[in-house]
């Protein structure tokens, strides 16, 4: 069964009765809806007014559950997640920091020609001048020591949006981006450690003061559902601008978002879960290349 996401967005009270989510209206103490705790992946929280049980954080992090929560901006600022995982945590963790630095940059050549391949296809889908982005692909070498993921990103945000400069901060569609980005940081780090491996050991990144350097490069491959996502969003007839409340709806859909992995259609969530359990298997010498997905 898939997991779901669920958002909170109002001033709400948390807490855990027979082994469910209980979500109850922080005025009235109303009961507005119950979730079963084995059926969340993630636990948005965007309200300055919710309180949340410890008991409830407690079943949620032995459930693998993902719980973020957002800034003043509505974008995710903090993520919780269990810190064991996996049974074989501690074997994980000593074969992770162990891999070797040629893996290591064979890895990441991998990545990036992916990630390439994904804005390749999806600037054709739209009907974007594509044919440079497979000269950048084919240029990749190992380590990605000619930078291609950096050229290509230049053409590729040049064709996507008109007068756009990819910006933490800046005008939209940065902010829906943003958000996308952040949703889907926390889908790739949860399945790290589903997978046994720690989010902040990177394969490419290696920022000191990262604590994601590894979600940030497998999530990479990934980027491109969300560009389609906020594209979608933002060729609405009314022109959104701002990050409302149906703007996060849309972008949420990030999780269950049907991609093709291994010649299968599965929701985005479970195929990040297959792209993490084949990079331990590649770290342990199992399998030579990483599962990604392939945007058709």
């Amino acid at each position: 069964m898939l997991k779901r996401t669920i958002y909170i967005g109002t001033p709400t009270y948390l807490k855990l009765k027979d082994n469910q989510l209980k979500i109850e209206d922080a005025i009235t103490k109303e009961t507005k809806g119950s979730v079963p705790i084995e059926d969340i992946a993630f636990l948005v929280l965007d309200h300055y007014q919710i309180t949340i049980s410890h008991q409830l954080i407690l079943a949620l992090q032995q459930n693998n559950v993902a719980i973020f929560s957002c800034d003043e901006s509505h974008l995710p600022l903090g993520l919780m997640l269990p810190m064991n995982g996996h049974v074989e945590h501690s074997e994980r963790l000593k074969n992770q920091i162990n891999c070797s630095e040629p893996l290591r940059k064979q890895l990441w050549k991998q990545t990036v020609e992916v990630k390439i391949f994904q804005q390749k296809t999806l600037l054709q889908k739209y009907g974007y001048l594509a044919e440079p982005m497979q000269d950048y692909l084919t240029n990749v070498k190992v380590g990605d020591s000619t930078n291609m993921e950096g050229i290509a990103a230049q053409y590729y945000w040049r064709q996507l949006f008109d007068n756009f400069t990819r910006e933490r901060d800046g005008d939209v569609p940065n902010n829906f981006l943003n958000f996308g980005y952040a949703i889907l940081r926390s889908i790739v780090a949860r399945a790290l450690v589903c997978s046994g491996l720690n989010p902040t050991i990177g394969i490419f990144h290696r920022n000191k003061y990262n604590p994601y350097c590894l979600a940030d490069d497998i999530m990479e491959p990934y980027r491109a559902y969300v560009d389609e996502l906020v594209l979608e969003w933002i060729n609405k007839p009314f022109r959104p601008t701002e990050m409302s409340k149906e703007a996060k709806v849309h972008l949420l859909k990030i999780a269950t978002k049907d991609v093709k992995i291994d010649g299968l259609t599965r929701p985005l969530l479970v195929a990040v879960s297959h792209t993490t359990s084949s990079l331990y298997k590649c770290m342990i010498g199992e399998q030579r290349l990483i599962r990604y997905p392939e945007m058709s």
